[in-house]
């Protein structure tokens, strides 16, 4: 059976509602960010001085599930409602980032704790936790009897810049 375009026969279908059209062919294009999808992102994170704190371009994106806490809650809440190709600044104070510096985080050790090859200022050590959890920590100072180590996060205290390019939603 052949189908030849006649205005009037075709418009009498649809008025008729024999014919229909399906509004979400593109709906998949649509798919927001929100709790529970997965989403696939690519990242630049600078801080205030202009330094690229961590990246991801040219490398693997990030995939995460939203509402998971996989990533730092405020960045999850500031993606909310961006879909596949939408890119977005966004900025987050240390105190919705890694939070301020703490100093019940700097702690003294003695000496002998410390490998001597270690001993430097800016040494970052891994150590476990009590739970077995494995942890980074870093050398602050060094003195004659101790060391004292810095256990808050490397980004904390700092204002987080992010650049965001989502890869897509699922």
């Amino acid at each position: 059976m052949k189908f030849s375009w006649n205005p009037t026969i075709w418009s009498t279908v649809l008025a008729c509602g024999l014919l229909t059209f399906n509004s979400n062919i593109h709906a998949q294009e649509e798919i927001v960010i929100e709790k529970g999808r997965s989403v696939t992102i690519e990242y630049v994170l600078t801080l205030d001085d202009g330094s690229v704190a961590s990246t991801n371009v040219g490398q693997d994106p990030l995939t995460y599930t939203q509402g998971e806490s996989e990533i730092l809650p405020a960045l999850e809440n500031a993606m909310t409602g961006m879909k596949s190709g939408d890119q977005k600044k966004i900025s987050l104070p240390a105190e919705d980032g890694y939070g301020q510096i703490s100093e019940e985080a700097f702690v003294a050790v003695e000496l002998a704790a410390v490998p001597e090859d270690a001993r430097q200022v800016g040494t970052i050590l891994v150590g476990r936790d009590g739970a077995g959890n494995e942890r980074h920590v870093r050398v602050h100072e060094v003195h004659d009897d101790k060391i004292v180590i810095d256990h808050n996060h490397p980004l904390a205290g700092q204002t987080l810049h992010f650049e965001i390019t989502v890869i897509g939603v699922e």
